[in-house]
């Protein structure tokens, strides 16, 4: 029950983070979505790389074991990093749409555009 804990925490956030997206209408409010679903992604490749009992494999006089994958863990560092390049990027254009339009909801910028 408690090793499927993480995977269940995985969707939970995901969930989350879609339904932000899908359903709000502020665009400061859909940046949080898409980044609470890249927190969702970064929650699952650590908890792929994870072993019970594992041991680092940069140590190099370990005992014979159970190493741990080191791959998902330097993804993981790969997705921060342009996680929040990207978010840093959407929050500039939602400054530069609210300095132009004077507003952040999607659907008052639809009808402006019209």
């Amino acid at each position: 029950m408690f090793l499927n804990l993480p995977f269940f925490v995985v969707v939970l956030l995901a969930l989350i983070g879609i339904a932000t997206i899908l359903l709000k209408r502020n665009l400061i409010k859909i940046i949080l979505g898409v980044t609470i679903l890249a927190s969702s992604v970064n929650l699952f490749l650590v908890t792929l790389g994870y072993r019970e009992g594992g041991i680092a494999p940069i140590y190099t006089l370990a005992p014979g074991g159970v190493m741990v994958m080191p791959t998902p863990h330097a993804l993981t560092l790969t997705n921060i990093v342009i996680g929040v390049a990207t978010t840093a990027l959407l929050l500039s254009f939602a400054i530069i749409i609210h300095r132009k339009y004077g507003t952040v909801n999607v659907d008052e910028i639809r009808e402006l555009r019209e």
